[in-house]
C-alpha cells in the first residue's frame, strides 16, 4: 500500500468507529480480514494513523473546523506528525487509492500557524471532564492531557520469581531495554516511528514466565500497597492477574493471596500467567456465578470464610480508565458521564465490601488506573465518612516503606497518591492505603 493509501484507509475506519460507535481493535481486525492485500506492515501503519488520529481528535477537528474523519486525520498530520500543508496535499492528491484533494480552505487551514484552542482541544479530551480533570491536574492541565494523548512505551515486569532485572536485561539485549526510572523490577522499550514495539510475547524468556508486560505505574501500584512476606492478601479485582502475580513476587513466594473477581470471566486469563510464573501463594477464589452483594446476594460469597482476618485487602478498583488513554485513545471519546456515575457507585460497594476482610491493623489498598477525583480522593472521603475506624496512611510514610520515597511528591490534597505521564512518566494511577483501628 502506498502511504496515501494507508490514509485512506484510515479515514474509512474512523469513518466506520463513528457509524458503529464499536472498539477501535474490532474496526481494525475487520478492516484486515477485509483486506487480504494488506500486509503486516501495513496494516500496522493504518492502525497507528488510526490511533493517533484518535489521540489527536479534539485538537485536530479544532484546527480544520470540523470533526469528520477525514478533517481529524488531516489534522493529526499537522500536529501530531508535523507534516507541512504541502506534505499533506501530496498524500490527499486525489489520484488512484489517495484520498481526495485539498480543499482550499483545508490547505489554508493547515498552513495557518495553530491558533489558541480551548483547553479541552488542546489537550484533547471531551469537554464534559474538563472541571474535574482540573480539579486533580490544576496549573498542568493541559501539559499532562498532552502527555496522556502521546504514545506510550512498552514496559515489562520482572519476575524476581525466576530472575533478575540485570540478568533479564542483558538476555534481552539485541531490543535494547532500558530500567524504568521509578519502578526497581521494570525494563522499558520504545515504540518506533510506525507505533510498533517489539514483539515481547514471542520471546522464550516471556513464554518461560521470566517477565510479565506491565506498565511501570501498574508495577507501583503493586509496590505502593506494602504486602510482604508472610501476609495473608485478598485481591478483591483480581481480573487477568497483573497485580495479583506482581504481589505474590513481591512477597516471595511467602504468606498467601486470595484472588478473586465478581465476575468469573475476568478470571479466565489468570489460569496460564500462575502457571508460567512460579507463583506458588495464590489460591483462586472464583465465584459461582457473577457475585455482586447488593444486586446478585442470592450468589455466594467465596471469601465468606475469610472475614475480618486478611493483613491487606486489594481494592483494583472498577473505573472509567481515564488514566490509561495513552493506550486506549477510543476509549476518552466513548466515555459518557454516566459511566462515570456507575463506577462511583461500583467503588462504593467494593470497597465496604473490602472492609469486612481487613483485620485490626490490616489495611486496604485502593487503587483506580483514573485520574478523576470522583473516582479517587472523593471516594476515599466518601468511604472514611461511612468507615470511621479507617484512616488513610500518609504518602511520605507509604512512599518511604515502598522504596520509592521520590513519588511522595505526587500526593494529592487527599492524601493518596495520582501518578501521571507528565510527572512520573506512567499511565494515571492513584493509590490510597488506609489502616482499619490499631496496628496493634
Amino acid at each position: 500500500m502506498t502511504p496515501a493509501a494507508r490514509v485512506a484507509a484510515a479515514i474509512d475506519i474512523l469513518a466506520d468507529l463513528d457509524i458503529r460507535r464499536r472498539p477501535v481493535n474490532d474496526a481494525l481486525r475487520e478492516w484486515g480480514q477485509t483486506h487480504r492485500f494488506a500486509g503486516s506492515k501495513d496494516r500496522a501503519a493504518v492502525a497507528t494513523l488510526v490511533y493517533d488520529a484518535l489521540r489527536r481528535r479534539a485538537s485536530a477537528a479544532c484546527l480544520l473546523g470540523e470533526d469528520t474523519p477525514r478533517a481529524v486525520v488531516l489534522g493529526m498530520l499537522r500536529l501530531g506528525r508535523g507534516l507541512e500543508a504541502d506534505d499533506i496535499a501530496r498524500l490527499f492528491s486525489g489520484e488512484r487509492f489517495a484520498p481526495a484533494a485539498l480543499s482550499a480552505d483545508e490547505r489554508a487551514r493547515l498552513a495557518a500557524p495553530v491558533p489558541d484552542m480551548p483547553a479541552f482541544a488542546a489537550g484533547d479530551f471531551p469537554e464534559w471532564v474538563e472541571e474535574s480533570l482540573l480539579r486533580a491536574l490544576g496549573d498542568e492541565l493541559i501539559v499532562e492531557t498532552q502527555a496522556l494523548a502521546d504514545r506510550a512505551p512498552i514496559d515489562i515486569r520482572v519476575n524476581t520469581l525466576k530472575t533478575s532485572r540485570e540478568a533479564l536485561a542483558q538476555t534481552l539485549a539485541h531490543l535494547s531495554p532500558e530500567p524504568t526510572p521509578h519502578a526497581p523490577d521494570g525494563l522499558r522499550f520504545h515504540v518506533d516511528a510506525d507505533g510498533r514495539g517489539p514483539a515481547l510475547q514471542a520471546e522464550p524468556e516471556f513464554l518461560h514466565g521470566l517477565f510479565e508486560i506491565q506498565d511501570e505505574g501498574s508495577q507501583l501500584a503493586s509496590r505502593l500497597t506494602l504486602a510482604a512476606a508472610g501476609e495473608q492478601v485478598i485481591d478483591l479485582c483480581a481480573g487477568a492477574g497483573g497485580k495479583t502475580l506482581a504481589l505474590a513476587a513481591q512477597m516471595d513466594n511467602r504468606g498467601q493471596i486470595y484472588a478473586t473477581d465478581i465476575d468469573a470471566q475476568r478470571l479466565t486469563a489468570i489460569h496460564a500467567r500462575l502457571e508460567r510464573s512460579g507463583a506458588r501463594n495464590v489460591q483462586l477464589r472464583v465465584p459461582r456465578g457473577r457475585f455482586d452483594p447488593v444486586r446478585r446476594p442470592e450468589v455466594a460469597d467465596p471469601l465468606a470464610d475469610l472475614a475480618a482476618g486478611a493483613d491487606l485487602v486489594l481494592v483494583d478498583a472498577p473505573c472509567t480508565g481515564t488514566g490509561t488513554w495513552r493506550r486506549n485513545p477510543d476509549a476518552k471519546w466513548r466515555l459518557r458521564p454516566g459511566a462515570l456515575r456507575e463506577r462511583v457507585a461500583d467503588q462504593a460497594i467494593v470497597l465496604d465490601r473490602a472492609a469486612g476482610l481487613v483485620k485490626s491493623g490490616g489495611r486496604i489498598a485502593y487503587i483506580t488506573c483514573s485520574l478523576l477525583p470522583e473516582e479517587n480522593d472523593d471516594a476515599i472521603a466518601a468511604f472514611l465518612m461511612r468507615h470511621d475506624d479507617f484512616s488513610i496512611l500518609s504518602s511520605e510514610e507509604v512512599c518511604r516503606q515502598a522504596g520509592v520515597s521520590e513519588l511522595a511528591s505526587c500526593a494529592t490534597t487527599g492524601g493518596g497518591l495520582l501518578l501521571t505521564p507528565h510527572r512520573t512518566g506512567t499511565d494515571g494511577f492513584y493509590v490510597a492505603v488506609l489502616r482499619k483501628g490499631a496496628s496493634g
